[in-house]
């Protein structure tokens, strides 16, 4: 049984710094690229960032580039996403997600993910 599961969310000021963490179990990690995304009430479920399966590449939205890394850890089958310079626009519940990488490109559209974990919390006070 797959399971993606998120945690270092909370509360944060303006400016401050987080960092999520993901750890997967399940599945064989390093077959996987591994993505973050978020959701604000009302929105619909967007890209943040993505690292391919072999950890080479990276991917970021354009309002998150220069603020946030994404990184994995195939050892411990964790994906962290360091935040920083937060924004109160930055709140929303993170969710990280798993596609297939072999024969499949990174993608940040959340249909191509196979697998999601349940979320974690950001929230970011101005």
């Amino acid at each position: 049984q797959v399971q993606l599961v998120e945690s270092g969310g909370g509360l944060v000021q303006a400016g401050g710094s987080l960092r999520l963490s993901c750890a997967a179990s399940g599945l064989h990690f390093s077959r996987y690229h591994m993505g973050w995304f978020r959701q604000a009430p009302g929105k619909e479920r967007e890209f943040v960032a993505a690292i391919i399966w072999s950890g080479d590449t990276t991917y970021y939205a354009d309002s998150v580039k220069g603020r946030f890394t994404i990184s994995r850890d195939s050892a411990k089958s964790t994906v962290y996403l360091q935040m920083n310079s937060l924004k109160p626009e930055d709140t929303a519940e993170y969710y990280c997600g798993a596609q297939f990488g072999r024969g499949r490109a990174m993608s940040e559209v959340p249909d191509s993910y196979d697998y999601w974990g349940q979320g974690t919390q950001v929230t970011v006070s101005s």
